[in-house]
Parts: structure tokens; sequence; C-alpha cells
């Protein structure tokens, strides 16, 4: 009880601070989160109960309870961490943990505080749980009471058949999709969808295509092609090759042209830099920091006050110097601001960089209107299209072509929507402000969909993994196997997710952090 009033004093404090801090956005980012894993839990937690399974705990955040009220058999609960949540079935723990069926306590339920047990012993009193209880208690020979086991129970996980058991675990992830969906039909019914439209033609690519600005690109590589970040996600992630082949529309007509894409060579520091901030024009504050320029000691946050001896202002400056002395091969030397007042000169020896380029450019920002069935059928394709992305992403990153800087998890998410957030508020106002938050529930929707049925022991694609094997061999798997093949993968998921925070705050506050690249 004293530990619930201090968590929610805590809580108070925090949420008063941000408020009066003006951080109002990192609340908001927070609370997206939690509606994303709300609405993955809810999912089991409605297959469960519409397959009889007795719900014990629905959970929203991790640690200790804020609230916590039982209803109908089932605690629900608010804790103390927003990142996080869990459906508790009733003989889940037994049946993945290999908790001992001979297990011999009188408790109501392990972690139960004083209050949860009160409030128990009330309802038993009042007839509402004396069959269950009853039920789940044996007397031995010697008088002393023993809980049935819980995988034995009528209402357990563990007592349904197998494609009751697969429908419940795959609902987490399936109902992450419906919201995915949801939300992004809320955004196409209000501001339209980005067509893949062409926006600028390489002469040598117009001669050889025919393309022309304002064709329609419908493939591009044998991939259909529905919006202009289609085209962006195989570009960025599969890259380039020396020959492309694309199908584009005019005036109702098709056509589909290969073509040789345009060789790029350039030396590049490897820095990208922030121009503007709140619409006004700033000092060129370096916001990525890749290849030449991080072996070479810039970090993400420096300010830029001289290239090569010229003063550096603001970005247009550097952009002129290196129009009129282009970089090559040769070190370049950067003075930087950091941590305030303090000077650094580093010289970078930048990299030479040999790409190809499609040799046309096509629409990432114009939206077009759509009627009720529009905003349906690109609903679909908007989440087809981020379930795609975070597959792609895991195999550029499985391939080693990622960079530490390119992980993030919960810190780094919550930074990077609140900024968002606050930079689309103050620019476009309330209305643009929610749609990017929206946006980016929809990403993290599909991305947790799309993780949590990866075969991983203790995500939910490892639990389908072992009930698919099931309904296959028609048995059911060794449970001690399964517990000990589950509980290395909570450990390693654990190690994970440490890392991941590490990262995060080196990544967001640039702390210094022993980890490599």
């Amino acid at each position: 009880m004293k530990s619930t009033i201090i968590s929610t004093i805590v809580m108070i404090a925090v949420i008063l601070a941000l408020i009066l801090t003006g951080h109002l956005n990192i609340l908001l980012a927070i609370f997206m989160i939690g509606v994303v894993i709300c609405f993955h839990e809810f999912g089991h937690f409605l297959l469960a109960r519409m397959n009889g399974v007795t719900v014990k705990e629905f959970s929203l955040g991790m640690g200790p309870r804020l609230i916590s009220r039982k209803i109908r058999g089932t605690r629900w609960s608010l804790k103390l961490l927003p990142f996080g949540g869990s459906c508790q079935m009733l003989g889940e723990d037994e049946a993945l943990l290999g908790v001992s069926e001979d297990s011999d306590d009188g408790n109501v339920e392990d972690g139960d505080s004083e209050e949860d047990k009160a409030e128990d012993n009330a309802q038993a009193e009042d007839g509402s749980e004396s069959a269950e209880v009853v039920a789940a208690e044996a007397v031995d020979g010697t008088g002393k009471k023993k809980r049935k086991p819980e995988t034995d129970e009528n209402g357990s996980f563990a007592s349904k058949n197998v494609w009751q058991r697969i429908s419940i675990v795959f609902a987490g992830p399936f109902f992450n999709f419906i919201l995915a969906f949801l939300l992004a039909c809320i955004i196409l019914g209000s501001i339209g969808y980005d067509p893949a439209l062409v926006t600028s033609v390489d002469a040598n690519v117009a001669e050889a295509t025919g393309l022309q600005v304002g064709d329609t690109i419908t493939e591009y590589q044998g991939h259909n092609v529905a919006i202009g970040r289609d085209i962006a996600l195989y570009e960025t992630l599969d890259g380039v090759p020396t020959q492309a082949t694309i199908t584009y529309e005019r005036d109702g007509v098709s056509y589909t042209k290969t073509f040789d894409t345009v060789y790029f060579k350039k030396y590049m520091c490897g820095i990208g830099y922030t121009e503007y901030h709140n619409g006004q024009i700033v000092a060129m504050t370096l916001d990525s920091v890749t290849g030449a320029a991080e072996e070479a000691g810039l970090k993400k946050g420096d300010i830029v006050i001289r290239f090569n001896g010229t003063q550096i202002r603001t970005a247009n400056d550097f952009r002129k110097i290196v129009d009129e002395h282009p970089i090559g091969e040769e070190t370049v030397e950067f003075v930087v601001k950091r941590n305030g007042d303090e000077e650094y000169t580093i010289n970078v020896t930048p990299r030479l960089s040999e790409e190809y380029q499609l040799g046309f450019s096509y629409n990432l920002d114009y939206r077009e209107k759509l009627g009720p069935f529009g905003v349906i059928r690109y609903g679909a394709h908007e989440v087809g299209y981020w379930i795609r992305a975070t597959i792609k992403s895991l195999v550029y990153m499985i391939k080693g072509k990622a960079s530490r800087q390119d992980v993030g998890g919960a810190v780094r998410v919550v930074s990077e929507v609140s900024n968002v957030v606050e930079e689309s508020y103050e620019t476009d106002g309330t209305f643009y402000a929610f749609l990017n938050l929206i946006n980016w529930a929809i990403l993290l929707s599909a991305n947790l969909g799309v993780m949590n049925l990866l075969p991983i022991p203790a995500l939910d694609g490892g639990r389908l993994l072992f009930l698919i094997v099931e309904a296959i061999r028609g048995k059911k798997a060794n449970p001690k196997v399964e517990a000990a093949v589950t509980l290395v993968g909570f450990v390693l998921l654990m190690i994970l997710m440490v890392f991941i925070l590490f990262n995060d705050i080196s990544n967001v506050f640039g702390a210094v952090l022993p980890l490599g690249r």
C-alpha cells in the first residue's frame, strides 16, 4: 500500500514537472506508446475471453501498481513505468516458466498486496469466487491445503486446443496492424495520400525512357508502387542498380522502360546538418555524423563555426564554399563549438562515394484527397508499407549495413516524437502536430506487430512457433524444453533492452558510453 502511494506521488510529480517546464509533448509521446501497447495487449485479452480463458491481470506499464481494480475476475492495473504492458492469463506463467505443479502456498496470488488479498477474500465471501477457490484447492492426508496447478484448470490458457491458443497469441500483433490501419485512415481522410508523381527528370533518363514531369510511377523493379515513399524505401534500403526498370502512366496509358541509371562519384565527409529551426535560419548544427566525420571525432550537436579557415555563420555559407571549392581527397578542417563555448579543431579525410542514382525525382510531399473507398484502399497499403519497411530494415541491420546510431528504443522514440510534435506545432499548428503524432503511432504499431511475430523465444512469434509445431505433430512440446528456451530468450531480450537503453542515452543525450560502433 505504501509503495503504491509513493509510486503515485512520483508519477504525479513527474507529470506536473513536465507540464510546468513546457514539455507536454513528452507526455503525449509516452501516451502514444502506451496506446499502441495497450491495443496489442487488448488483442490478447479479447481473444482469450472469447475462447473462455480467464485473464488474471491486464496491465499497462511495468513495475509497481499505481491504480488497480478487480472486475469480473480480471485485475486492471496501471503501473509506474509506461513502457510495456501485459495480459496475464490463468496458467500462463506455469506453462511458460515451468512452475512446479506441487507449489504449496496459501496465498491468493503471488505478489498480491494485502489490499489485493482483502479484496479477493471479500469477493470469495459474497460467493463470486468461492467455486473457483474450492476447485483450486485439495486437502491432502495431513489436512494441509494444496493449490491445484493453474494449467489443469478449466479456464487456463493451457486447457484450450492448439488453434484457440494460436488465435490468442496471434491476436496481439494482428491488433497492432488493425490499429495502424485505423490511424492511417484518419490521416488519409484528413489530408489525402502522396501519389508517386515524377517531379524532375535527368536529360539522359528522359531521352531513354520518355519519362516526363507529372507522370505517375506504378512499378519499380517489379514492385508495385502506390505512393512516392514506396520508391524511396526500395531506393534507400536496396540501393540503386546500374539498370532499372520502371512502369509509369500518362493520360491513362502505361509504359514500361529499362534504362541505365546515373553514375555518381563524389568525396563525402559524412555529415548532415540543420539549417532551420522553428522556421528560422540557425547556425549550422550537425544532426547526423557518420563515416569519415564520425571516425575523425565530430559529434551530433556540434556547431560548425569555421571550415578550412573560412567563417561559417549558416549552412548556406558552407554550401557556397563547397560549390566553389568541391571537396576532394585532401583533408578538410572543421572548427566546431561543443558543450557551450568549447572549441574543437577536427581534421576529416573525406571518403570517395560511388553510387548510382535513378536520374529522376518523385513526390514525397504533395497530397491528393481521397473518397471513402480510396481511404480504405490506401489505408491498407499504408500498413503494408510500414510492414515492408520494418522487415527490410531488419534485413538491412542483419547484413551489417546499419550503424549503432540507427538503433533506437523507447527513450529514442519519445525524444524523436516529442521533437517532431513540438516543431510541427510551432510551424504548422495543433492539427498537423496531431497528425504527426498519429503517423508515429502507425509506424510504431506496425513495427510492434512485425517484431512480435519474429520467431524469437519470449515474444509472440516464439510462442507461435511452438504452437505451430504442436499443431503439425499433434502433441504438445515438452514443457521443460519450452520453459528453458523461453527463459533463455527472455534473458537475451533483457540484455538487448539494456543495450538499447544505453544506446538511446548515448544518441539522445550525447553521453559517452563504452560501446562499439
